[in-house]
């Protein structure tokens, strides 16, 4: 499992050009079943990402995808997680 942190960066002020491209990416990131949560940071920090099922290499390449990223709208941090315990619910985390 991996948190990945999205924070605004020195081109923050482009943000609305590449808006568009970075909501497709993060559609795309859910309907492949890799995104499992998606939102921002508050105060309008940046966003974040809960991501399952996939390698870091892979999700590397994700990331370097998105339109933010590659136009250093944010930086990215991806941060992986062992689970050790989870709740009931979030047991397919741990698998």
């Amino acid at each position: 499992m991996f948190v990945v942190i999205l924070r605004f960066a020195a081109n923050k002020n482009q943000a609305p050009q590449h808006m568009a491209g970075h909501q497709e990416w993060i559609h795309q990131g859910v309907q492949d079943g890799v995104f499992l949560l998606v939102g921002s940071l508050q105060p309008g920090q940046g966003g974040a990402v809960l991501a399952h099922d996939t390698t870091l290499d892979d999700l590397r390449e994700r990331v370097a995808a998105d339109p933010f990223v590659a136009h250093e709208v944010v930086s990215a941090e991806i941060i992986e997680i062992a689970p050790n315990s989870t709740d009931a619910r979030l047991a397919f985390l741990a698998a």
